[in-house]
C-alpha cells in the first residue's frame, strides 16, 4: 500500500510513519522545517499555507491513502484552511483521507461526547478544528475524521516534557486539577488510525484512552513512571485563571472501538501507575487491560 502521512515529523506523524514503513508499505511524508529521521520513508516539504504545493506531493507521491496528522495549532490558515485545500486535493485525485481532529471542538457542556455530538468549540484552535471537521466531510464524504484527545509516548509528548520543566522549577508553569481529558498512546492511537485507513469507515471516530483525569492526575502519573517528585507539581484550578478553553471534555469512544482490532489503553495502564491512590473515573469505550 502507498501512503502519504501529512505531518510526518511530528510527534504523532513520526509513529504514522514508523508503522507504515515496518508494516511494508510505500510511505510517504510531509514535513513543514525539518524532515523526520525515521528510515524507508521518503520525504516532501509541504507548507499548507502554499497554493498548488499540495497538488503537487499528491501528484509526486501518488498515493492511495492519506493521513493528515499536521497541527497547526491555531494558526486558520493552517489547521482550517490548509486542511480544506488537502480535502479539495484528495477529493480530486480520488484518495483515501484519514484527517485527525481533536477534542478540542467541544466545550466541555455535555459529558461524555459521543461520536454523533456537534462541535461548539470555545477557542481558536478549536474553532480551526471544526472548520475543518466540517470541509473534511462535506468534500470528501468517505473520509474518516477521528477525534483524540491528549497524546501521550515514552517520554516526548509536549505534556510529558512539560510535567519535566514544572518538576524542575514550579515557577516554570501550573497543572490544572479540574480540566479533564482522556489521553491515549501514542502507538494506540497509531495503530487505530492505521486500521481505520484500512478500513471502509466513513464519518466521525473517536480515539480516546480508558482514563479521564486532569492534567494534574496526568502529571503525576508521569512524574511517578519518570522517577520524579510529585508532590514538586504545581497545581491549580483553569476555572479560577483567566485562560480560555473547555474544562471537562470526555470523549465517548464506545462506538468506534466496537469496530476496530485495536485496543486504547488508559493511562493508568501505559503509564504503569495505576495501584496507587483512588480509582480513576473512565473514559467511555476505552479497556485499561495491558
Amino acid at each position: 500500500m502507498k501512503v502519504l502521512v501529512i505531518g510526518g515529523s511530528g510527534f504523532l506523524g513520526t509513529e504514522l510513519v514508523r508503522r507504515a514503513t515496518a508494516s511494508g508499505w510505500q510511505t510517504a511524508a510531509t514535513y513543514c522545517s525539518r524532515p523526520g529521521d525515521a528510515p524507508g520513508a521518503s520525504w516532501h516539504r509541504l507548507d499548507l499555507r502554499a497554493p498548488g504545493r499540495i497538488d503537487e506531493v499528491l501528484a509526486a507521491v501518488a498515493p492511495r491513502v492519506v493521513v493528515n496528522a499536521t497541527s497547526g495549532k491555531s494558526d486558520w490558515a493552517v489547521t482550517a484552511d490548509g486542511s480544506v485545500r488537502l480535502a479539495l486535493a484528495a477529493a480530486h485525485r480520488g484518495c483515501r483521507l484519514v484527517h485527525v481532529s481533536s477534542d478540542a471542538v467541544f466545550a466541555g457542556s455535555e459529558v461524555p461526547y459521543d461520536e454523533g455530538c456537534l462541535p461548539d468549540p470555545v477557542t481558536p484552535y478549536g474553532a480551526a478544528k471544526a472548520a475543518a471537521e466540517t470541509a473534511v466531510r462535506l468534500l470528501v464524504p468517505g473520509a474518516v475524521v477521528a477525534r483524540t484527545s491528549l497524546i501521550i509516548g515514552d517520554g516526548g509528548s509536549v505534556h510529558e516534557r512539560l510535567v519535566h520543566t514544572v518538576a524542575g522549577d514550579p515557577r516554570q508553569g501550573v497543572l490544572f486539577t479540574d480540566e479533564i481529558r482522556c489521553p491515549v498512546h501514542v502507538e494506540d492511537l497509531a495503530s487505530a488510525l492505521w486500521e481505520l485507513a484500512g478500513s471502509d469507515e466513513a464519518g466521525v471516530c473517536h480515539l480516546a484512552g480508558a482514563d479521564a483525569l486532569s492534567r494534574h492526575a496526568l502529571g503525576v502519573l508521569i512524574a511517578r513512571r519518570d522517577g520524579l517528585d510529585p508532590t514538586r507539581l504545581p497545581a491549580g484550578r483553569r476555572a479560577e485563571s483567566r485562560l480560555p478553553g473547555a474544562l471537562d471534555v470526555r470523549l465517548d469512544s464506545t462506538a468506534t472501538l466496537r469496530r476496530l482490532r485495536t485496543r486504547l489503553r488508559g493511562a493508568r495502564a501505559f503509564l504503569r501507575a495505576g495501584n496507587q491512590g483512588e480509582p480513576l473515573p473512565r473514559c467511555a469505550g476505552g479497556t485499561t487491560d495491558t
